[in-house]
């Protein structure tokens, strides 16, 4: 039997199935990720959460778990959901059905689904079969768990992530035109866990040149974000570490439209070659995601037209550079959480809303 504190049943399980969605961060895009958990009498005898994109969501993985012996108690439990059940035919068959099917007679949820094909539609499913239905469980928690996916489908663009490293006295790059290295082991082994996580991530034509980066995970375990960068001209020697098909690019211009590998060149016209038009692209590409790591010009950009969600500033509290590349100037934005990792300060920041 548990105990319950300061937190209500219904919160307890709501954040366990909050736990379980979490761990399909890297795999279920532009899936969002979601975590069921089935209670009888306050003993859980099912869980589950969807683990890759196109396989069974949470609900199947969570009634599948269940022990032979539990099976009779299943008309009987709870529910809890982290995400309004889908009621439409994807990849897989709707999670409403299975509920009905199961004859399941109360079911909690986290938050309503915004997607245009859910959108309260499979909570309306549920009440009309007689099943009794709460929703608002640990919203914000679970709104923030899908920030992305929700983004992605109300703002019809990727939520975008700005990171940059810089010295103490505010600079990202030195003025001598090389290499400065700013952040630490730790923490560079942590940007590439935050690579690891999103759908892309983005860089400037003048980075791609002076750094030649090659944007992959490799201090962690984790896939590869599919590498953007931005190259009106197309300046950049194909020789890049950015171009050799270790994982997908795509390269924005205003020359030529084809395939080279894995490698997808995309033409935009005068018109929409903005980051409006760049990001209207990669919505249509499924991109849930953009980790924006540079250069300064690129960064600024976004800030100045208001189109970012997320800004995670690595400061070095020991180097200086006395001059250089200045900083982005982050504004409208509201202060997060602060981590020191040795001589590193990363301070995490998130725009306001309008």
């Amino acid at each position: 039997m548990l105990i319950f504190t300061s937190m209500n049943r219904d919160e307890v399980y709501m954040l366990r199935c909050l736990d379980l969605a979490s761990q399909g961060l890297q795999d279920v895009a532009p899936n969002p990720m979601v975590g069921a958990v089935l209670v009888y009498n306050d003993n859980v005898i099912g869980e589950g959460y969807h683990m890759q994109f196109g396989q069974p969501h949470a609900e199947v993985n969570c009634l599948n778990s269940v022990k032979d012996a539990d099976l009779e108690f299943i008309c009987k439990s709870t529910l809890y959901v982290s995400l309004e059940p889908c009621n439409h035919q994807g990849k897989t068959p709707p999670c409403t059905d299975l509920i009905i099917k199961n004859k399941i007679p109360r079911v909690v949820i986290g938050c309503k689904d915004s997607y245009e094909k859910v959108n309260g539609t499979g909570i309306q499913k549920l009440i009309e079969a007689g099943i009794e239905v709460e929703t608002g469980v640990l919203e914000n928690n679970a709104v923030q768990l899908n920030k992305r996916f929700f983004t992605f489908h109300q703002h019809n663009r990727p939520y975008i992530i700005l990171k940059w490293a810089q010295s103490k006295d505010g600079y990202i790059a030195s003025s001598n035109d090389k290499q400065t290295k700013i952040s630490n082991a730790i923490t560079d082994k942590l940007v590439h866990q935050w690579r690891s996580e999103e759908s892309g991530i983005m860089v400037g034509t003048q980075t791609v040149i002076a750094d030649n980066p090659k944007l992959t995970v490799r201090h962690v375990q984790g896939k590869n974000p599919i590498r953007i960068f931005i190259d009106r001209k197309l300046q950049v020697n194909l020789q890049s570490e950015i171009l050799d098909n270790s994982a997908p690019s795509i390269i924005f211009n205003q020359i030529v439209e084809k395939k080279d590998g894995l490698n997808n060149y995309v033409k935009l016209s005068d018109e929409n070659y903005n980051l409006t038009g760049i990001l209207k692209s990669l919505h249509s590409f499924g991109i849930m995601s953009v980790l924006v790591e540079g250069g300064s010009k690129l960064l600024q950009s976004f800030i100045d037209n208001k189109i970012w969600d997320e800004a995670r500033v690595i400061t070095n509290n020991e180097l200086q550079l006395l001059s250089g590349v200045p900083s982005p100037f982050l504004n409208d934005a509201n202060h997060g959480e602060v981590i020191t990792l040795q001589n590193d300060t990363l301070a995490f920041y998130y725009k306001k809303e309008q």
